[in-house]
C-alpha cells in the first residue's frame, strides 16, 4: 500500500480500541518468567553447548602469538574458534570494527576467540588459559587531543549554512559563545548480548537480542558467506536495546561460528563486563555553540558546532540535527567533525544526534535568555518557526512546541520560579527549576505484515516487528483489532522472526508508527479479501463487534473463513509527504531540583513533560516509554559517563558497579502530558515516534534547574560534585 495523500475514511479514527490505555498482552508472561529471551531458549535446542568470549587486553595494535593448548586440554572442552579457525569472513554493512579480531585489534575486548564447552563455568575456566602475546600499537584515545585532527564525515550533510552566520553574528547586539561537551555513555539495558545458535545442513537459526531482523539477517549472511536465505533470526523478546542491539554484534557471530565448529547448538552470552567495550556506545561530543540576537530577544544567527571520534570508517554523533530546525534565525551555520580514535565502536544510543546535541543547545537557550533578561520560556516561544529555517517553503505537518511550553509552564507552576540564581531555599536545600525544548525528527520507514482470518474469528498478525520492552505487541494488538472490528482477545500477536514479513524493526522511534502502519495495510487488504468471501459490497462497509455490515446485511466475521483460512499480505510504503512537510516531534521538560547548600548533593524533586507526537496508540505504554527516557535523561545529567583510559585507550568503568545509573530513589514524582495530537502527513495511524523525545532536552532541563538553585553553570557534564563544589555560594 503507497501512502503518498492523508487518508479521508479511515477506520483506524473509531478508537474503539487504539488510543486506549491498555495493559501489555505480553505482561503476564514477563512478570511470570514464561517470556524466553534469547539466552533461555532451551526447548528450541536442547543439547546447546556454553561459548565464553575472549577478549582483547590491547586497545590497538596485533596478536604475535596465541597458545591454546592449556585450554583445549581444560575439562568439558569441546572447541575454540579464532580468526585463524573460522575461515574467510567478511564485514556486516552495520559494523565498523570486525566482531571476530586477528591478528590485527583495532579495540579494547574485540573478540579474538570463542571458547566452546559443556558447561558455561568450563568454558570460563579454560579461556583464562588461553595465553596471548601482543605488539601494541601507539592509539588515539582523547577526543580533545584528537579535536584539531578532526576532519568532515563521508555523512549526508554534516555541514548547513544559510544566510551570513559570521556577518549577523557579529553585528548583533547579544551574543553568547559557549563551548559544552557530553561524555561517552553506554546503553546499559538489562539484557545482555546474547545468542543461542543452530545448523541444520546449510541452514543457521539463531535466537537472538537483536532490535533489526532483516538487517541483522543481511548482516549475518554477509559475514558468513552465505546466502541470506539461509539465515533465520528469532527475536521475540528483548530486554532492553536502546540502540545497542540494532546491529548483530560479537555474541551473534561466534555462536554460529562456534556451533559450526562443536556440530551442535552453541549458545553465547557476553559478559557484562566485557558489553561496554565490546558493543557499541553513545560517544562523547565536544559542541561549540554560538548565539546572536537583538535587543527584542529575536535570534538573527545561529551556529553550533560539533566534534565527535570514532573508529577509522566509523560515523559521528550528529549533535546538530536539532539545531537546523528547532528556532527560527535568518542566519545559520551548523558543521560536524569526526575525529579518528581507537575506542570501542561509537553508534546510536537512544535518540542519536538531538540527545546529546539538546543536552548543549538547550542550555545556551537558557544562557541566552539571561542575556536578554527574558522568561527563558517566552524566550523560546519569541523564536518559534513554523517552517523548516533552512527551507522555508517547507511547513511543518504539526508543530505545536508553544503549546508544549505554555501546559508545561501552567501544569508545573513556572510561574513561582525566581529568575534571580540561589535565592529560593527550602531548609537546607537551595531550590531551582529549569525547562528545555524537545525535539526529535519523525522518521517513517516501510513495514510490512501479514494477517489471516480464521473459523473461530481470531486474527493472528505476523511480521518480524521487535518488541524491546516498548509495548509493540500491544500496540500492533490493537491496530488489528481496530481495522477488523474484533476485541483484542481475538487476536494473535507474533514477532521478531526472519520468516515474517520485513517490518521497520525498533529504532529511531520509527518503529511503533511504522509498524502498525504495516499492519493496517494488511488489514486492509484481508478486509477486502473478506467482502469478496462474504459476497457484500458498499463503500460504507464497517468490520465491528465481531460483524460485518454493508449494503443493508450483517453477517459474522468468521463466517468469511468457514471453508479456511483467509491471509492478506501488504506493506506500508511512503511517498513525499517527507519531502513536502518536515515531520518531527516535540515536547518541554520542566524540572525542579533541590541541591544541598553544605554538600553540593543534587536532588531532583520533581519532573514534567509535555509531549505533541501525533495519535498516542497506547497512552499507558506511552507513558511508560516516557518516564523510562526521563529516567535516562536524569542519568545523562548527573551521573553517566565511561570514563576512558587515555593511555591504554579502554573504558575502565566497565560494568554496573562503576557506571552508574538512576535507581528508585534518584527519581521522584514524574508527570507526562500528551497533547491531543493528529498528523495525517505521517501515516494512516496519524501517530508519530515518542520513545526517544522524552529523553531529548532532560539533561539541559536539570542542568539549568541546577543553575536556577546554585548559580553555578556547568557546561560539561555529568553535573559532578567536583564541578558544582567551587563555584558554590559561600554561607555566611
Amino acid at each position: 500500500m503507497k501512502f503518498t495523500t492523508p487518508a479521508t475514511t479511515n477506520p483506524i479514527d473509531r478508537l474503539k480500541v487504539i488510543g486506549r490505555p491498555t495493559d501489555r498482552i505480553d505482561g503476564p508472561l514477563k512478570t511470570t518468567g514464561a517470556a524466553p529471551y534469547a539466552y533461555e531458549q532451551y526447548e528450541a535446542a536442547p543439547n546447546a553447548a556454553y561459548g565464553y568470549v575472549v577478549g582483547a587486553a590491547i586497545a590497538k595494535g596485533r596478536i604475535s602469538a596465541i597458545d591454546l593448548k592449556e585450554a583445549k586440554r581444560s575439562p568439558g572442552v569441546i572447541t575454540i574458534v579464532t580468526a585463524d579457525t573460522a575461515g574467510k569472513l567478511g564485514k556486516g554493512k552495520m559494523n565498523t570494527a570486525k566482531l571476530l579480531a586477528g591478528p590485527e585489534i583495532q579495540h579494547y575486548h574485540q573478540a579474538i576467540a570463542l571458547v566452546v564447552a559443556e558447561t558455561f563455568e568450563q568454558a570460563r575456566s579454560a579461556a583464562q588459559l588461553i595465553h596471548v602475546k601482543y605488539t601494541k600499537e601507539k592509539g588515539a584515545y582523547d577526543l580533545a587531543a584528537a579535536k584539531d585532527t578532526a576532519t568532515v564525515p563521508k555523512d549526508d550533510k554534516p555541514d548547513s549554512k544559510v544566510g551570513d552566520f559570521a556577518g549577523a553574528y557579529a553585528d548583533a547586539p547579544v551574543r553568547l559563545d559557549a563551548s559544552y561537551s557530553t561524555p561517552d555513555q553506554a546503553h546499559a539495558m538489562m539484557e545482555p548480548h546474547a545468542t543461542l545458535a543452530s545448523w541444520e545442513g546449510d541452514k543457521l537459526t539463531l535466537w537472538t537480542a537483536n532490535q533489526m531482523i532483516d538487517w541483522g539477517k543481511g548482516d549475518v549472511a554477509k559475514t558468513l558467506g552465505i546466502p541470506k536465505e539461509n539465515v533465520r533470526l528469532i527475536s521475540p523478546y528483548i530486554g532492553g536495546g536502546f540502540g545497542g542491539k540494532l546491529f548483530v554484534r560479537a555474541d551473534a557471530l561466534l555462536a554460529a561460528l562456534g556451533a559450526r565448529a562443536a556440530r551442535r547448538p552453541v549458545k553465547v552470552t557476553l559478559t557484562r563486563t566485557m558489553m561496554f567495550n565490546n558493543t557499541t556506545h553513545r560517544p562523547a561530543t565536544m559542541q561549540r555553540i554560538r548565539i546572536g540576537a537583538g535587543r527584542d530577544g529575536k535570534i538573527t544567527a545561529i551556529g553550533h558546532e560539533t566534534w565527535s571520534g570514532d573508529l577509522p570508517g566509523g560515523k559521528p554523533e550528529t549533535a546538530i540535527q536539532q539545531t537546523r530546525l528547532l528556532y527560527a534565525g535568518a542566519n545559520r551555520m551548523t558543521t560536524t567533525r569526526l575525529a579518528v580514535l581507537d575506542l570501542p565502536e561509537g553508534n546510536a544510543m537512544r535518540a542519536p544526534g538531538e540527545a546529546p546535541g539538546l543536552m548543549a543547545l538547550e542550555i545556551a537557550m537558557d544562557e541566552m535568555a539571561e542575556k536578554l533578561q527574558l522568561d527563558p520560556v517566552m524566550f523560546r516561544i519569541l523564536n518559534d518557526t513554523k517552517v523548516d529555517p533552512e527551507k522555508p517553503d517547507r511547513p511543518f505537518s504539526q508543530r505545536r512546541l508553544i503549546d508544549c511550553l505554555r501546559t508545561g509552564a501552567e501544569r508545573f507552576g513556572w510561574n513561582k520560579r525566581n529568575p534571580q540564581p540561589a535565592k529560593t531555599t527550602v531548609g537546607q536545600w537551595r531550590i531551582g527549576m529549569g525547562v528545555a525544548a524537545a525535539f526529535r525528527n519523525n522518521l517513517v520507514m516501510k513495514s510490512a505484515a501479514r494477517v489471516r482470518l480464521d473459523r473461530n474469528g481470531i486474527i493472528t498478525v505476523e511480521t518480524d516487528m521487535t518488541d524491546i520492552g516498548t509495548g509493540s505487541y500491544t500496540i500492533i494488538a490493537q491496530t488489528a483489532a481496530e481495522m477488523m472490528g474484533v476485541s483484542l482477545d481475538k487476536v494473535v500477536v507474533k514477532l521478531g522472526d526472519s520468516s515474517f514479513p520485513v517490518s521497520a524493526g525498533s529504532g529511531g522511534q520509527w518503529g511503533g508508527n511504522s509498524s502498525t502502519a504495516g499492519v493496517y495495510a494488511a488489514c486492509v487488504k484481508l478486509r477486502e479479501a473478506v467482502m469478496q468471501k462474504l459476497q457484500l459490497e458498499g463503500s460504507d462497509a464497517e468490520f465491528s463487534d465481531g460483524m460485518v455490515r454493508a449494503g443493508g446485511k450483517s453477517l459474522p466475521l468468521r463466517q468469511a473463513a468457514e471453508a479456511g483460512d483467509i491471509t492478506a499480505e501488504d506493506a506500508m510504503e511512503y511517498g513525499d509527504l517527507d519531502k513536502k512537510y518536515q515531520q518531527s516531534t516535540f515536547g518541554a521538560h520542566f524540572v525542579e531540583v533541590g541541591v544541598d547548600m553544605h554538600t553540593g548533593e543534587i536532588r531532583v524533586r520533581r519532573m514534567l513533560a509535555v509531549c505533541a507526537a501525533g495519535r498516542i496508540l497506547n497512552p499507558k505504554a506511552a507513558r511508560s516509554q516516557v518516564i523510562g527516557a526521563m529516567t535516562m535523561g536524569v542519568g545523562a545529567a548527573l551521573m553517566e559517563e565511561l570514563v576512558v583510559d587515555k593511555r591504554a585507550g579502554f573504558f575502565v568503568n566497565h560494568d554496573l558497579a562503576g557506571y552508574e545509573v538512576p535507581i528508585h530513589a534518584d527519581i521522584p514524582h514524574q508527570e507526562v502530558i500528551f497533547l491531543d495530537e493528529t498528523d495525517p502527513m505521517s501515516s494512516p495511524m496519524k501517530a508519530k515516534g515518542v520513545g526517544e523525545l522524552g529523553i531529548c532536552g532532560v539533561a539541559a532541563a536539570i542542568a539549568n534547574a541546577v543553575y536556577n538553585a546554585t548559580g553555578v553553570r556547568v557546561r560539561d557534564y555529568p553535573i559532578t560534585l567536583d564541578k558544582l563544589l567551587p563555584g558554590m555560594p559561600v554561607l555566611v
